[in-house]
């Protein structure tokens, strides 16, 4: 690592944001001494001093150059095929396709991405739409199909109206930024996503996180603020794979008069007993003022929504401007969305082998004595907490025939590595029992498990 990279100045790690959006874990102690470039990550390129905005490129790309092949090379592995349960990827640092592997890592929950029905469809709207909206959904974008699409997500979560985003970020960004001012309060739980907390900061209200999922600290974050709340979590939280206690929180926001968000982007379709997401499943479908999710998971497409009141959606229509600005999503992503979402409401059976694969997973690796976290979904973290060797089991993985990506600071807090696990319907047994046998056997040659 060139010497322009070690004396580059040190990032200020505890507001440097991770994938959640939030900083970091600080107060953890030290991680173990890595070698060479690798006790460098992102934080240490975030800021730099002097007048060029390209000052920290230099020793950024000197430090990647080394690490890349060390490890973060895992990242942004090219798929040669649909992301279904077996997968042929391509090494980037062999230059090899490594086929068949056992897919872990794709959020295709209900397997509905390459569904015939979902495919023939957008086959059939390309033939009458082509390839694009070619315009913003305000303008030119909008088709009979996003109209449509629109309606019947509204009546899938029993709302009075929706609205369709380009992505699931934009919806975030866009809701949270079109509704909340300048000296109004936003109160996220800590492990919200980044577009959360972009969409916070684009506000400018005032911003703060509560502890994880515990009520009595978004209690004390809302008490004796006067103005305009909005209380922000999520259904499931997508690096632990838990769910929050929405009994607690809702009755913590009625008593302090704030509004609450709900982003189902990983529970939606799959959680509650039609598959409204984790407030259906908690009871409390009625208690929630913003539902927002994605279309990119358990739909297998893309794309973002909120639901709620047909007030709420007619003043966000002028007001979100990470939509208003932005091409309208694909005319033929929404065929084969629709599809997807009359497949997922048809088909209830999807959801059940959704949770008889996630209840065998968990059983092939507790009884193997693999750390798993507090997960209670489809979401499985696998907690190796072992920064300076997290990279060299996932080559391990990746080679013994799984695909699964890990996750290190800071992602998540140091010394709390892992690899996220995702189950799909579509997993065979045979899928789960090999996967399973060779994350044990990577995980043992480690001291993992034991």
């Amino acid at each position: 690592m060139s010497q322009s990279s070690k004396s580059s100045p040190a990032a200020k790690v505890e507001t440097a944001p991770n994938d959640r959006g939030v900083a970091a874990d600080t107060a953890d102690a030290e991680s173990p001494a890595v070698p060479g470039a690798m006790e460098y990550d992102y934080t240490n390129f975030y800021f730099g001093a002097g007048s060029d905005a390209f000052a920290l490129l230099e020793p950024f790309d000197d430090w990647w150059s080394e690490v890349k092949p060390a490890g973060y090379y895992l990242y942004e592995l090219p798929l040669h095929t649909a992301p279904g349960t077996r997968v042929d990827v391509e090494d980037t640092k062999t230059g090899e396709i490594r086929r068949n592997l056992v897919n872990f890592a794709s959020y295709n929950y209900l397997g509905l991405s390459y569904r015939p029905e979902v495919k023939q469809a957008i086959k059939d709207a390309v033939d009458v739409y082509g390839g694009g909206s070619s315009g913003s959904p305000i303008l030119s974008g909008t088709t009979a199909l996003h109209r449509q699409f629109a309606e019947e997500v509204a009546a899938f979560k029993g709302t009075e109206a929706a609205m369709i985003f380009p992505t699931g970020y934009s919806a975030n960004v866009g809701t949270i930024a079109g509704l909340m001012r300048s000296g109004d309060l936003i109160v996220a739980d800590q492990f919200a996503h980044a577009s959360i907390v972009d969409g916070m900061i684009l506000s400018k209200a005032k911003s703060r996180f509560f502890r994880h999922n515990r009520a009595d600290d978004l209690e004390r974050k809302l008490k004796g603020f006067d103005g305009k709340k909005l209380v922000i979590i999520e259904g499931v939280y997508s690096m632990d794979g838990d769910t929050p206690p929405l009994e607690e929180i809702v009755e913590v926001c009625q008593r302090h008069g704030a509004r609450l968000m709900i982003d189902e982007a990983h529970s939606a379709f799959v959680f509650g007993e039609t598959g409204k997401g984790v407030s259906e499943a908690q009871g409390f479908d009625d208690a929630i003022d913003i539902h927002l999710g994605t279309f990119s998971k358990s739909l297998g497409g893309q794309g973002g929504y909120i639901a709620g009141s047909e007030r709420l959606i007619n003043y966000l229509r002028g007001f979100s401007r990470s939509r208003f600005f932005s091409c309208a999503l694909s005319p033929v992503v929404v065929a084969g969305l629709r599809k997807a979402l009359e497949l997922a409401r048809q088909e209830p059976e999807l959801r059940d082998q959704l949770w008889a694969n996630v209840k065998t997973m968990q059983g092939l690796l507790a009884d193997a004595g693999v750390p798993m976290g507090d997960s209670t979904s489809q979401v499985i973290p696998i907690m190796v907490r072992d920064d300076a060797r997290v990279f060299a089991m996932g080559e391990d993985l990746f080679r013994e025939g799984v695909f699964i990506n890990p996750v290190k600071y800071p992602a998540v807090g140091k010394h709390k590595s892992r690899f996220r696990m995702s189950i799909s319907a579509a997993h065979t047994q045979e899928d789960l029992e090999e996967g399973a046998a060779a994350i044990v056997r990577v995980l043992q040659r480690y001291g993992i498990c034991p």
